[in-house]
């Protein structure tokens, strides 16, 4: 069984995937890795409160989709653009409250 800090290491991988993407926007540099940083905060503190739990088996196949999804994105708009949706979707499939991450 997949824990839930594994799912967390393989979202932040994709995060920081997305935000390699999102770079190519040269207006949008700032923003895209202060967006990246922020989210990975979020999965961390994720990962420190839960990264032992087992992942449910449907949970564990969500976020694989999901990171599948965030692969075929080659447009780096498109990229900037799921720096929010992809965690808060990662969130929603672990049962954690939704948000900016910037906090």
């Amino acid at each position: 069984m997949t824990s839930i800090g594994e799912l967390i290491d393989r979202a932040q991988t994709g995060l920081e995937d997305l935000g390699l993407r999102a770079e190519d926007v040269a207006d949008e540099w700032t923003f895209a890795t202060e967006l990246v940083a922020a989210q990975g905060r979020r999965f961390g503190a994720i990962a420190i409160q839960r990264g032992t739990e087992d992942a449910p088996e449907p949970v564990a196949r969500a976020v694989d989709e999901l990171l599948g999804e965030i692969g075929l994105i080659d447009d780096p708009h498109r990229a900037i653009d799921w720096l929010s949706t992809f965690p808060d979707l990662v969130a929603i499939a672990l049962g954690e409250p939704i948000g900016s991450g910037s906090s």
